[in-house]
């Protein structure tokens, strides 16, 4: 990743987080304060933690599944080991998505 797309994507990461505090702001103030906020607080760090999660999963996948194919053109009988490794990021997506059903 090169240095224009980390500030890039720095600045989209803090307009998002602005727009989400200022719509908690809103939504407190039509109903009862303290139940809107807690409610909305709730569901950002649920949403982060699931998207954040299917992020980290994406980026790891990609490195994992390149590496993987190299390996078993090499070696067919290397596919199971490429599987697995694939397949092994999921679980992180799993755990991201644990707050959905405890919330």
């Amino acid at each position: 990743m090169n240095k224009n797309t980390l500030k890039k994507s720095l600045r989209t990461l803090i307009v998002l987080l602005t727009l989400a505090l200022v719509a908690q702001g809103v939504a407190a103030a039509e109903g009862d304060p303290v139940e809107s906020v807690n409610t909305m607080s709730g569901d950002i760090g649920v949403g982060l933690a699931l998207g954040l999660a299917a992020i980290g999963a994406g980026f790891s996948q990609a490195a994992i599944g390149s590496a993987a194919i190299g390996m078993i053109a090499e070696d067919d009988g290397k596919f199971g080991y490429g599987l697995i490794f694939t397949a092994l990021p999921e679980s992180i997506v799993i755990l991201g998505a644990l707050p959905l059903f405890l919330a």
